[in-house]
């Protein structure tokens, strides 16, 4: 397998003004780039911008009409490997993380995807287990879970205090997206997808 590192992009779901998740993603980033097979993209919807899906045709055609489209296209086409930084909101995920995922297909195609879910009392796993539906219909590969109980760890002048048992589970799931990220590149290009 090749030395080169893999491409990770760490997705914060939440598009809402004042939002957890913003420390959590800035936490699960600075864990993966204290590694060195990681190269860490972090990408914030908010800041895409996305509008509700308006694409005319299927995202399995991959013919999109718009530059917002293509331009998210080009940045998840870029990556190796994703992990999704989701609030539970009404006992599943959110709307913009969905709406994100459903504009493209083939971008997502034979990655890994780890989710760092967080939440109140179920600390976001209601979430977490519908998202995996979407992952398996987009032939995503789950290497894993962390849930954040934002009653129990709080985020404080906008930072997380991970506890030890958070930082373990997330080097679990890195360790896990390491592994088999290389596999999956290699499925991706047998199967055409293109990094770029």
């Amino acid at each position: 397998m090749s030395n080169t590192p893999i491409r990770l992009q760490i997705i914060l779901g939440s598009t809402r003004p004042v939002r957890a998740g913003e420390a959590i993603a800035r936490w699960v980033s600075d864990v993966a780039s204290a590694r060195t097979d990681f190269e860490v993209e972090l990408i914030d919807l908010a800041q895409v911008n996305l509008p509700l899906l308006d694409e005319p045709r299927q995202p399995s055609q991959g013919d999109y009409q718009h530059e917002h489209t293509r331009r998210w296209s080009a940045t998840i086409r870029r990556g190796d490997a994703v992990i999704f930084v989701l609030p539970e909101y009404n006992h599943s995920f959110n709307a913009a993380t969905k709406n994100a995922v459903d504009f493209l297909y083939e971008e997502w195609r034979y990655k890994s995807a780890g989710i760092v879910c967080y939440g109140g009392g179920a600390r976001g796993t209601r979430a977490a287990q519908h998202f995996k539906t979407v992952l398996s219909a987009l032939k995503m590969t789950h290497v894993g879970d962390v849930a954040v109980g934002l009653s129990e760890v709080p985020v404080v002048d906008g930072a997380l205090a991970a506890t030890p048992q958070m930082t373990r589970a997330l080097t679990t799931l890195l360790n896990e997206t390491a592994r088999l990220s290389p596999h999956l590149r290699s499925l991706r290009e047998d199967a055409g997808i293109a990094p770029h």
